[in-house]
């Protein structure tokens, strides 16, 4: 007996992914695997739209709340990670409902993706550099050993200028910073893409700030602060808390920070597009047309029986 596909739900942020994946996992007596970096996170609750657990129905969710705010996301450690769930529930003949905006995080499990290892001495002395000189700099030595890299790596980039610089050192060769274009997926995987009319999705996640704050983003971030969120690499940077950050830092006008997390997510949600645009083989929903599920089951039929 053949083991079931991977299902993918994928798309910008605050289209309704997660409802979705809740119902195909329901439907197809699956389970749901996170591929949201920060929903990876204990704590890191309201600002991202972590279902709670009375919310996810009894259907078992996979790499939610494994990392502590301290710990830096690292997309080799996810995708290691999983492959091994999704792995292990195709094997039990369940099938995994991969869920999630992040389209690394998505790329890193249905693609073939390898990931140079790190060395701490050489990330520590270029991330020194970076200090020092400032990332324009630093993007120029990127220009003279690997232009192909600079041309794609943002000038503004420290963070990824310094990654790029340090594979170079460390395998001698080009870094990889143009993926793959995309074959066929692994495990079979059927990608559902799920959008909205920007109008419509602008809307929606000013609502959902507006929810976010609501219902104590404000307290749920200060209480994260005691558990050192400002040390976090990655969970600092987290849409929502970096601006609560922001303005408990300063005059505390969380009036501001809020039209502020509406500015940067909408941004956000232009990114995703862009990116989860450029992959032919997901198929997109319009999730403001009746019949949502039914039409997803519709695409998984004809493609698993193709």
């Amino acid at each position: 007996m053949n083991a079931p596909p991977l299902v993918a739900v994928v798309g910008p942020t605050a289209t309704g992914k997660s409802d979705l994946g809740l119902a195909l996992a329901a439907e197809l007596g699956g389970e749901v695997v996170n591929a949201d970096a920060m929903q990876l996170y204990r704590g890191l609750d309201i600002g991202t739209a972590k279902l709670s657990p009375a919310e996810r129905a009894g259907i078992p969710h996979h790499l939610i709340d494994v990392l502590d705010v301290t710990q830096v996301a690292s997309v080799a450690a996810y995708q290691r990670a999983a492959r091994e769930v999704v792995e292990r529930l195709r094997a039990a003949g369940r099938t995994a409902v991969l869920v999630g905006g992040s389209g690394l995080y998505v790329q890193a499990v249905v693609d073939e993706l390898e990931f140079p290892g790190t060395d701490p001495e050489l990330r520590a002395a270029l991330s020194a550099e970076l200090d020092e000189r400032g990332p324009e700099a630093m993007h120029a030595r990127l220009a003279e050993v690997d232009p192909e890299a600079a041309a794609v790596v943002l000038p503004t980039n420290g963070r990824r200028i310094v990654r790029a610089l340090e594979v170079i050192a460390l395998t001698g060769r080009p870094f990889p910073a143009r993926l793959p274009a995309g074959g066929a997926p692994r495990y079979g995987a059927v990608m559902l893409g799920v959008e909205r009319d920007t109008a419509d999705l602008d809307a929606r996640v000013a609502r959902r700030v507006a929810r976010m704050f609501a219902a104590g983003l404000v307290d749920e971030t200060r209480g994260l602060l005691g558990q050192g969120l400002r040390d976090g690499l990655t969970a600092s940077r987290a849409l929502g808390y970096q601006q609560v950050i922001a303005a408990l830092d300063g005059a505390g006008d969380h009036s501001c920070a809020a039209a502020e997390t509406v500015r940067a997510t909408r941004r956000f949600v232009r990114r995703q597009r862009s990116w989860f645009r450029r992959d032919s083989r997901i198929h997109w929903l319009d999730a403001a047309a009746p019949g949502l599920l039914g039409r997803a089951m519709a695409v998984l039929a004809a493609q698993v029986g193709s």
